[in-house]
């Protein structure tokens, strides 16, 4: 009896030590699977090619309004201001969703998040397509703004899943897309506009999104959340950052008053073009996308320049470069040649700083990239919301002269910013 008991007792600790070896072993074959899901470098190029054309597709929402402004204002019989404030409320939207949504990337499964969120930028765009009282445009357009900030949960996977080596090129290539659908937008919305009527434009918009949600739910990869704590622990260590990481504070105010500069010429053109010696319609004024898209791909090569200057010269380049736009758009801006050299340069230094403005704080040593970029993304766009609402203050008091005023006040703020602050902040961080 008593070596039955002790056979029995024998087994049972085989069975147990086997258990433990098996959840070992599981645990390893996890955590293995975890790591090479989200933090192995090296991510493939088809995904990164996957994002950056559904970046473009996504951020082109917010931009579709800006040459169809015209149309809207004639549409429902309301004042040029009036109607630009449907641009203004779209770049605050997407403040707000850039500060409420995206560091949920943190703390979420970031396929999942994406996936929802386009039901909800699909919902806002339909309801912009049907609206047919300006407070309907206005709250659908902030709806458009804050829903499509899809762009901003890719570039931090892509600068998480790149090897330093290939970060700066990875984020180049995302944030190509993004901002060729920018342009691109404002070209396809104004001949949209022109043929088929403002409208048509947001319902191709909403079938658009329809094709995108299934392409990310077949497509992109799944990656583990990094953080556990509460929504307001969460937000509360967006503010952190925001308060300690200097180096992220002076990339956050460049990009705003930089986008804010770009966001003054974009918005009121389509009002300075329908005037002589222009005449111009909403297709004629959004093909100037397609001369911005030039500086856009030439911005994308601007990684490959760290070889020989270093980040903090490209910025200031950069920077000069959109202050330098508005020397051809102002002496020149009654002229065609003159607003597409502007577009060009003001495309290609914004973009370039941009670039390398994230470059930048994404080599902070810290697993809240979406919280990094959360902080920096809505300084941007509260400056873009910004620069767009004081042009167009200044087109209704001094119509062109005053716009471009205002673009060049952003442009040198960024740079005074920068010759001040970027050595300090870099010795202090070093």
């Amino acid at each position: 009896m008593l070596n039955f008991v002790g056979l029995n007792n024998e087994l049972l600790t085989i069975r147990n030590s086997l258990r433990s070896i098996h959840s070992i072993r599981k645990f390893e074959i996890n955590s293995k699977r975890i790591m090479q899901a989200s933090s192995s470098p090296g991510i493939s190029r088809t995904v990164i090619w996957l994002m950056a054309v559904i970046s473009g597709l996504v951020v082109a929402n917010n931009y579709y309004n800006q040459p169809l402004l015209a149309l809207i204002s004639d549409d429902l019989h309301v004042s040029e201001t009036a109607a630009s404030r449907i641009s203004v409320l779209t770049q605050i939207g997407y403040a707000l969703g850039l500060l409420l949504l995206i560091p949920l990337g943190d703390k979420f499964f970031r396929k999942k998040l994406i996936l929802f969120d386009l039901v909800l930028v699909f919902g806002s765009l339909f309801w912009m397509t049907f609206a047919t009282e300006l407070w309907m445009l206005y709250a659908a357009s902030l709806m458009i703004g804050a829903t499509s900030v899809i762009p901003q949960l890719f570039v931090p996977i892509a600068a998480e899943l790149s090897s330093d080596k290939e970060k700066s090129s990875n984020i180049g290539l995302v944030m190509s897309g993004l901002l060729l659908g920018i342009l691109l937008s404002r070209f396809i919305g104004g001949i949209v506009g022109e043929i088929w009527g403002w409208r048509a434009m947001f319902g191709i918009a909403a079938g658009l999104m329809v094709i995108v949600w299934l392409a990310v739910y077949r497509m992109l990869p799944e990656m583990q959340p990094n953080f556990k704590g509460t929504y307001r622990e969460l937000m509360r260590s967006v503010a952190h950052l925001a308060k300690t990481q200097p180096i992220l504070r002076l990339a956050s105010f460049r990009g705003a008053m930089a986008f804010g500069s770009m966001c003054a010429l974009f918005t009121t053109l389509v009002f300075h073009m329908e005037k002589p010696p222009f005449n111009a319609g909403s297709s004629v004024v959004g093909s100037f996308g397609l001369a911005g898209a030039v500086g856009a791909l030439a911005a994308a090569k601007v990684g490959k320049l760290q070889k020989y200057l270093d980040l903090n010269r490209i910025i200031l380049y950069s920077l000069l470069i959109v202050v330098g736009s508005w020397a051809f758009t102002y002496f020149a801006g009654e002229t065609y040649w003159g607003l597409i050299v502007g577009v060009i340069l003001v495309d290609l230094g914004v973009q370039s700083s941009h670039i390398m403005n994230q470059t930048n704080y994404f080599l902070i040593k810290s697993n809240a990239v979406n919280r990094l970029n959360t902080v920096y993304m809505v300084s941007y766009f509260i400056g873009g919301s910004l620069g767009t609402w004081l042009a167009s203050m200044a087109w209704k008091w001094a119509q062109w002269e005053g716009v471009c005023i205002v673009g060049v006040s952003f442009g040198l703020l960024a740079i005074i910013a920068h010759v001040l602050f970027s050595s300090k902040v870099n010795q202090s961080q070093s």
